[in-house]
């Protein structure tokens, strides 16, 4: 896989970083890891050597995931976002926070959020995550630093740390947003899968919230002039490039985006061990969608500097924590490869590390303290 990393921009440090208003070819851009919808079905290319001694599904069950939508009146508002931290008899907490599907969001609750991001990008880097030029950035540099360690070599060579630390990853992301810019919503996620094949039409990408999703332009990505980041420059990325002043840019393949939808849905959720829907996430409608997207969005390292990297992977979160519910057990074990070189094994002690990004809130921690989303280090659930 062809990775990159990071960028940055904001008022505190714009000055330092020069204006690009044109967007770079879209070669420039390394693809994220993906396979046909097809191929995930039929399981090419997902069972290699390192696969062997793991125990990967041979029989596919059907599953109903129904995704159900609230009311106008049950919309979420600044009420409730505390999660308590007491828990019930068998671990779990008993007041998880919740997390809200975008179109179940209030309109106020959408521009805090994407106000809160952009607080951020204002925000002094912390200084720990060298050469961040902002607090926002100082996340792009943490992805692009522990990228080689959390995705996949190649449909091959694997790690099923991926949705493990990018659980933990989007977690800390939500408490730097609260506790450093004051963000006191729910948090959204977004229903992905509902936009394949119109991404562009999303109502997260208008001029209020994260701005467009324009085509290519003679074979380039387009600068997004319009949302919340409207003229964000950029200094990380593409691949492991630092001190590289570009904009954030976009290129939407409204037919890579068809790839998100129903069909890699059920392929994924059909899986029945963990290696084996992790492998089926990983290179469908995980990376469909970055590439779908496109422009700095497609390139593996340095996708978070597009702010519209959080929102597709809290859907992949999602699409996780769904899977997890179908079956207990899928909180309570684990299997697969902790790297992508030798795979040695993935077990509930295997360490995760998110470079205490939030302080003390984001320690080291063990697999076990990640997996359930409503117990160990986490209190939350999303609305069904």
């Amino acid at each position: 896989m062809k990775v990159s990393v990071a960028l940055f921009v904001s008022a505190v440090s714009a000055a330092s970083i020069p204006s690009v208003q044109q967007g770079l070819p879209l070669d420039t851009f390394g693809q994220v890891h993906s396979i046909s919808i097809e191929d995930a079905i039929a399981k090419i290319d997902l069972l290699g050597t390192n696969f062997s001694a793991l125990p990967i599904s041979t029989f596919a069950k059907e599953l109903l995931h129904d995704v159900f939508s609230l009311s106008d009146d049950e919309k979420m508002s600044t009420a409730s976002v505390d999660s308590t931290e007491s828990t019930d008899a068998t671990g779990a907490c008993t007041n998880p926070a919740i997390r809200y599907e975008w179109d179940n969001y209030s309109s106020s609750d959408k521009q805090a959020f994407v106000e809160a991001i952009q607080c951020l990008i204002k925000k002094p880097a912390s200084g720990k995550f060298s050469p961040a030029k902002n607090r926002y950035e100082d996340f792009v540099r943490l992805h692009q630093s522990y990228s080689p360690n959390i995705h996949s070599k190649s449909t091959t060579q694997q790690t099923h740390k991926f949705l493990l630390w990018h659980r933990y990853y989007v977690w800390a992301f939500e408490q730097v947003l609260r506790d450093e810019c004051g963000f006191n919503r729910a948090m959204p996620w977004w229903d992905e899968k509902k936009w394949a094949g119109k991404f562009a039409q999303a109502t997260i990408f208008t001029d209020q919230y994260f701005g467009n999703l324009p085509s290519a332009n003679n074979g380039a990505a387009v600068c997004i002039n319009s949302g919340e980041f409207a003229g964000l420059q950029l200094s990380l990325g593409p691949g492991m490039a630092t001190n590289n002043p570009h904009c954030l840019q976009r290129a939407v393949n409204e037919q890579t985006t068809t790839q998100t939808g129903q069909s890699s849905w059920d392929a994924c959720m059909s899986r029945t061990s963990y290696p084996d829907f992790h492998s089926c996430v990983e290179f469908t409608f995980h990376a469909q969608g970055h590439n779908g997207v496109g422009g700095l969005m497609a390139d593996a390292i340095a996708s978070p500097g597009d702010p519209a990297f959080f929102m597709h992977h809290l859907f992949v979160d999602y699409a996780f924590r769904k899977w997890q519910i179908d079956d207990a057990s899928r909180t309570t074990s684990i299997s697969g490869c902790a790297d992508s070189t030798n795979c040695s094994p993935l077990t509930m002690d295997t360490m995760v590390y998110i470079g205490n990004i939030c302080g003390d809130k984001c320690p080291d921690l063990k697999v076990r303290d990640i997996l359930n989303t409503q117990s160990g280090h986490f209190c939350y659930r999303y609305n069904y």
